[in-house]
């Protein structure tokens, strides 16, 4: 019987945020996330879908960050391969990387998540205040364009890359 009531317990709290009878427990989950925005300055979340059933070793992977600077307004981010369509979500083999950009007092800094990638990978492309990041790999295929917050010139770029992580660089 104890069992019964922990596997209940469990299910109660795997369903989807909004599902027929999770409505108030979707809004008790949403004001416990903005108290974490509230305490950290920023939250994420994130998941992956199968999709082996349309195409072998297929996944779908979406997620959002929320930010705050102190006294801004909340920024959203998703990122991820499912993308939002008029005929309803679609899967692309490419994905949108989860990317940072803080607007410093001589630079501007980007940081971009793409695990399974080579720096070989890379192409960085900057033109005034449009950024492109993309990387195409044997197993992975990455693809963003951030709008920064100023005008800036490419030469004045610079980058590192380590374990996924892409720092880029740009003095103002």
């Amino acid at each position: 019987m104890e069992n019964e009531k922990n596997k209940e317990k469990k299910g109660e709290a795997n369903s989807d945020l909004f599902g027929l009878g999770g409505l108030f427990k979707g809004i008790e989950k949403l004001v416990d996330l903005a108290g974490k925005l509230e305490e950290k300055g920023g939250i994420s979340k994130e998941g992956e879908i199968n999709f082996d059933h349309i195409k072998k070793g297929m996944k779908g992977i979406y997620g959002f960050t929320v930010n705050t600077a102190v006294g801004g307004e909340p920024q959203v981010e998703t990122f991820g391969n499912i993308k939002k369509t008029p005929e309803g979500p679609r899967v692309d083999e490419e994905r949108e990387p989860i990317t940072d950009i803080f607007d410093e007092k001589n630079e501007i800094v980007i940081i971009a998540e793409m695990p399974g990638i080579e720096e070989v990978d890379l192409k960085i492309d900057l033109k005034e205040d449009i950024l492109e990041i993309s990387a195409v790999s044997n197993n992975r295929t990455y693809r963003k364009e951030l709008l920064l917050p100023v005008k800036v010139v490419s030469k004045n770029l610079n980058h590192k890359f380590n374990n996924g992580i892409l720092e880029i660089r740009i003095a103002k």
